[in-house]
């Protein structure tokens, strides 16, 4: 009882210096720093992958289940009886983390990520991780995979929130820190709003090891936005929706759908980052606290439930510790089954996988002036204390579009007159995103025809191109195409013959009935 007394009154100064110091800049000449107990913030990190598990298992029978209309779930226990398995709202995070902890590198480079994905990242994609990885096959290197201007879904899609949850947990109660290396990974697929969430959501489950108060997590999470993002106006709306409504949240669902959803848009409101943010923060409001009430919550306000209910498990298990939540008599199986990653551990399980993670946080708290030391006989953490701040900007779809045409226009043309196959491919594709078709097409005419046929054999490219989807940004690039002569496969391609031929390049006069224009 005594030592417990001892430990209770340890974590209370640690909390207290936090509250005090986080927040507060450091001067030229002292870093501050912040002290945390090890065990402490070991047992968060694992608190957190357990959470995020529970979260993306427990939600994804409620993904897509509620749209326009609040759930109806009036009680939740999280469970896990056989365990957790891969899946891109967890397994991405799984790569990331897996490669660096191999290379001892918090920022791989990002030609061995494209190659990383090549390697491990095939199958069970969607959406702006698909398009991401299609472009990766005619040499288009990451980041620019997740650019506005050459990935239609990167505007929008919900992949800048569910590959960040990990970022926030190597980097505890060091925000910044957090979020420029969720950052790093996210922007393989996404950009823009998307981006603003990375920050968003690392910058809140970094909070969690250091303060347990709900509205403080989200105030850190809202310093870390750009002021211009949408995402600052969703978050203000749903607290006030929520103040207005406390005990009815299903009022506070009509209302952001009312205001957040777009016409005519039910992929990209579904799968985009406003309304999802939205659901995310309502839960997070109205759960108070509590993890199976916030994961219930979230359940109910729906959309890409298994999504966000990973990343508020995430948060609540970085609050909650693993202890409080294996002491809540819940089945939980420690296993973590690898059925979509290729040449990923197939033995892994929901404690090796966080151990990885504390693994590469001690490497980063090194890296960042932190140390590890012992205090009154307890083993600690020492932190360079940083105050959340956002780390990137919004940009215009013709900023990017400039940008990227003066970083790799010369480099368009060397590769349309003498490159292989792959790179004038790729000088194809760029040429057409980024609006300079008809410049080259009446320069150089022959190799422009040639470039053209050598990406219409990269079938799955054409296949996301000409995707059946209806949203704005993916109708503006695929009517780029259409205009610059590409036509539709002759038969689409069904999602395992996507994920299953290796296959990158087929000879175009196979895979179109009407030939080319």
């Amino acid at each position: 009882m005594i030592k417990r007394i001892i430990y209770s009154v340890v974590i209370f100064f640690v909390y207290c210096s936090f509250d005090c110091q986080v927040y507060a800049q450091p001067n030229k000449t002292e870093k501050k720093m912040i002290t945390l107990p090890a065990e402490m913030v070991v047992d968060k990190i694992r608190g957190g992958v357990l959470g995020m598990m529970i979260g993306n298992m427990n939600g994804g029978p409620y993904e897509f289940k509620y749209y326009d209309k609040h759930g109806d779930l009036a009680s939740y226990v999280p469970s896990l009886p056989n365990g957790a398995r891969t899946d891109d709202d967890t397994d991405f995070e799984w790569v990331y983390i897996y490669n660096i902890q191999k290379t001892r590198n918090v920022y791989l480079p990002y030609c061995d990520i494209n190659a990383f994905w090549k390697n491990s990242i095939n199958r069970s994609i969607w959406c702006s991780n698909r398009y991401a990885r299609y472009l990766m096959d005619i040499g288009i290197q990451a980041p620019m995979t997740g650019s506005i201007a050459l990935n239609p879904w990167a505007e929008f899609n919900v992949s800048g929130q569910f590959v960040s949850e990990s970022f926030g947990l190597i980097a505890p109660a060091m925000p910044q820190t957090a979020a420029k290396i969720g950052l790093h990974y996210t922007k393989v697929t996404i950009d823009n709003e998307p981006a603003q969430t990375t920050q968003l959501y690392t910058t809140m489950i970094s909070t969690a090891f250091a303060e347990n108060d709900i509205n403080k997590i989200l105030d850190a999470g809202v310093a870390s936005l750009d002021p211009e993002s949408t995402i600052v106006l969703v978050i203000a709306d749903v607290r006030k929706w929520h103040s207005q409504n406390k005990d009815d949240p299903a009022e506070t669902h009509r209302l952001l759908h009312e205001k957040y959803e777009l016409n005519d848009a039910l992929v990209r409101n579904q799968n985009g980052s406003v309304l999802n943010t939205a659901a995310i923060i309502a839960a997070f409001l109205y759960g108070n606290g509590n993890f199976s009430e916030t994961i219930r919550h979230s359940m109910n306000f729906g959309y890409d439930a298994d999504c966000n209910c990973a990343t508020l498990g995430t948060l609540m298990g970085a609050i909650y510790g693993h202890r409080r939540i294996m002491n809540e008599g819940w089945q939980l199986m420690d296993r973590y089954k690898n059925t979509t990653r290729d040449n990923m551990p197939m033995d892994e399980t929901i404690t090796s996988f966080a151990d990885r993670i504390v693994d590469v946080f001690e490497m980063i708290n090194l890296e960042t002036g932190g140390s590890k030391t012992i205090v009154n006989n307890t083993v600690v953490y020492n932190f360079q204390s940083e105050k959340p701040k956002s780390a990137y900007k919004l940009l215009t779809l013709d900023e990017e579009k400039i940008r990227l045409s003066k970083d790799v226009g010369k480099t368009i043309v060397a590769n349309l007159l003498s490159g292989n196959k792959q790179e004038m491919a790729r000088s194809a594709y760029l040429a057409v995103a980024l609006d300079l078709t008809l410049d080259l097409k009446k320069k150089y005419p022959e190799q422009w025809k040639e470039a053209c046929y050598s990406l219409s054999g990269y079938w799955k490219v054409i296949s996301v191109v000409f995707n059946n989807d209806r949203f704005k940004w993916l109708v503006q690039i695929r009517e780029k195409f259409i205009a610059a002569g590409f036509v539709i496969l002759s038969t689409y391609p069904k999602e395992e013959i996507l994920y299953n031929d290796s296959e990158t390049w087929k000879d175009p006069k196979k895979l179109y009935s009407n030939g080319l224009k």
